[in-house]
């Protein structure tokens, strides 16, 4: 079955998100800023309508917009934000942090998986920042934490979705079913069946996936 996660800015539009065939979400604020952490109300009202009709619920774990190096006291943000989705009953969180040289900061993804325990690992589209090599070497790490999917746009934000189909594949095709690359990104509910179709895969993400 194919996996429609929509992206959705707070609760107001939860309800019908769900009505119309999502089957999971990932919950954000600020989606202006690419999403942050949603707060603790939105979180509590959104699982509890959620789990109502079975639906998993992904929360944002960012503090802030702009770039994904942060500093001691946002990674301490950030862990306390996680504790607090577990407490909730979230299922699952999403996050991602790199270094100053563009590549992931091993240190606090540690830190945060760890503050996560039992919680599922989504790695977001700071995935897309890094070079290849960096992709590849960030895929064995995730496999070997236990993350679930990584978020990926395939390539730059600029670019359509399906202009990124052939590193898409690249991605899938390393990750070997070890871990899901879901494209996401200006997914829709027009064109998510074509590339469902042509990379694969069993899961997409998007704003108007339904």
């Amino acid at each position: 079955m194919l996996i429609k996660e929509a992206c959705v800015e707070n609760f107001t539009t939860v309800p019908t998100v769900i009505q119309n065939g999502a089957r999971r979400i990932e919950l954000c604020d600020n989606l202006a800023v690419g999403g942050t952490t949603p707060s603790k109300g939105v979180m509590a009202e959104t699982h509890k309508y959620a789990a109502e009709f079975h639906i998993p619920v992904t929360a944002m774990i960012r503090p802030r917009g702009g770039n994904f190096v942060y500093t001691d006291t946002e990674v301490k943000i950030m862990e306390a934000d996680i504790f607090e989705a577990q407490a909730l009953g979230i299922d699952a969180v999403a996050f991602g942090a790199l270094t100053p040289e563009k590549t992931l900061d091993i240190e606090v993804m540690d830190q945060l998986s760890a503050a996560a325990g039992g919680m599922q690992l989504v790695m977001h589209m700071a995935f897309d920042e890094l070079d290849w090599a960096q992709q590849q070497q960030t895929i064995d790490y995730l496999v070997d934490r236990g993350f679930e999917r990584i978020l990926t746009h395939g390539g730059p934000a600029s670019n359509p979705i399906t202009a990124n189909t052939d590193h898409l594949r690249q991605l899938i095709d390393y990750a070997a079913g070890r871990i899901a690359i879901m494209p996401g990104g200006g997914v829709t509910r027009d064109n998510y069946e074509e590339l469902a179709s042509t990379l694969k895969v069993n899961q997409v993400h998007g704003t108007k996936i339904v």
